[in-house]
């Protein structure tokens, strides 16, 4: 056998191996789920129905650490925790946006977004009850939400789209949010975004519900959306910047710099997938030199995304100069492989009627998007939140297919 030939052979043996590895983390972190899942649904109907307090609680605790003291996270306030978890994501609120949404979700799922974990959940597996009871959790077209049997009352099997979590995540963003649609949010955003749960406290307490879904969407260019049709729920038209501790007054320089010290919260505000290429990025135009605010790489969409910084609000003459750039970007910059530059202009604030008349004319893919030093409105939000839902799965597989 030739040299590259057995180097081949190597390479798709390693495949196999950390194919399987990531499949045996996926199927350990489901079960891992399940099992939290299962206690919670089984304490929540013992506390409801049979009057479980914290006295009998206690005594659970006990009797797992006698007949089982290898097992560990199982002291009385994890197993509230379990409980916690279970009631928020099966109320009445939470399972009408799951019904709402979950066929799309469970649709993208099922196909290549978590395979180990969907086959799981989705091809018929069996989970055994506290009871000695096997109960279906899932057929081969598993609903995002389902009822089983349990001595004490019915409960509900783990909705699909929580697969895509870990226990930890789930039980942040339970602490952490009030209203179910701020709980769906979370969970797609915390996969889409790839998030562990450190991230994701520091997102939560961020808010990046707002951040993300704030705004009119009516600030991006129709070259934008043309060319982009995903960009208006991956690109969020608002960032929350108070990481930065700007005062009312503030610079552009002093807003540039802030925003390089802290670049690792900043991209955690408008989306990882954004890697940064430099400030005050060089371009030559005929004989003169040229310096863009910063630069990005998108690899959802594989393009460059300039931002343009204003420390005031928008001027319908900025575009001209966002404009210029993006055409240098794109004659000397841009790789032959790459799509055409997008450009933001990151503006203290923006007159939505103003912005659409500037972009209404424009052939370039733009945007003008606000940076906020405080949070945004939550009446502002509902806009927002069904387009975000319906494309994030999809700009996600659009991601894991490219690697």
């Amino acid at each position: 056998m030739k040299k590259n030939q057995e180097t081949k052979a190597f390479s798709q043996i390693l495949d196999i191996i950390r194919t399987h590895r990531a499949g045996a983390l996926a199927s350990v972190n489901i079960e891992h789920l399940l099992s939290r899942w299962e206690i919670g649904a089984y304490i929540s109907a013992k506390i409801k129905h049979d009057g479980w307090g914290h006295a009998t609680i206690d005594r659970l605790v006990d009797y797992i650490h006698a007949n089982a003291p290898d097992e560990r996270g199982y002291g009385r306030r994890n197993l509230y925790n379990m409980v916690s978890v279970y009631e928020a994501f099966t109320s009445p609120e939470f399972t009408a946006l799951v019904l709402k949404y979950g066929d799309s979700i469970v649709q993208s799922a099922t196909g290549q977004i978590m395979q180990p974990m969907a086959a799981q959940l989705a091809n018929a597996s069996k989970v055994q009850t506290t009871a000695g009871q096997i109960v279906q959790t899932a057929t081969a077209q598993m609903p995002p939400v389902g009822i089983v049997q349990t001595p004490s009352a019915q409960f509900h099997p783990l909705p699909f789209v929580l697969a895509v979590s870990s226990f930890s995540n789930l039980l942040e963003i339970v602490n952490r949010t009030k209203t179910a649609q701020e709980r769906l949010f979370y969970v797609v955003y915390a996969f889409r975004e790839r998030l562990d749960t450190r991230t994701l406290r520091k997102r939560l307490v961020d808010d990046a519900f707002s951040a993300v879904l704030g705004g009119s969407k009516t600030n991006f260019s129709k070259a934008l959306k043309a060319i982009y049709p995903s960009a208006p729920a991956i690109i969020p038209d608002a960032a929350l910047v108070d990481f930065l501790h700007l005062p009312p007054k503030h610079s552009e320089s002093r807003l540039r710099k802030g925003i390089i010290a802290n670049m690792k919260d900043f991209i955690l505000s408008i989306g990882r997938d954004f890697l940064f290429v430099g400030e005050e990025f060089p371009v030559k135009v005929g004989g003169s030199d040229f310096h863009i605010d910063l630069l990005f790489y998108h690899r959802a969409l594989r393009c460059l995304v300039a931002f343009e910084l204003k420390a005031r609000a928008f001027r319908p003459s900025d575009m001209g100069q966002l404009e210029f750039y993006l055409e240098a970007l794109d004659r000397d910059v841009k790789r032959a492989d790459e799509n055409p530059s997008v450009g933001v202009l990151l503006c203290k604030s923006a007159d939505h009627s103003m912005v659409e008349y500037a972009l209404s004319r424009t052939m370039s893919p733009a945007m003008v998007a606000e940076y906020k030093r405080v949070m945004i409105p939550r009446e502002v939000l509902q806009e927002t939140f069904d387009r975000y839902l319906r494309v994030s799965i999809a700009s996600s597989l659009t991601t894991r297919e490219d690697k």
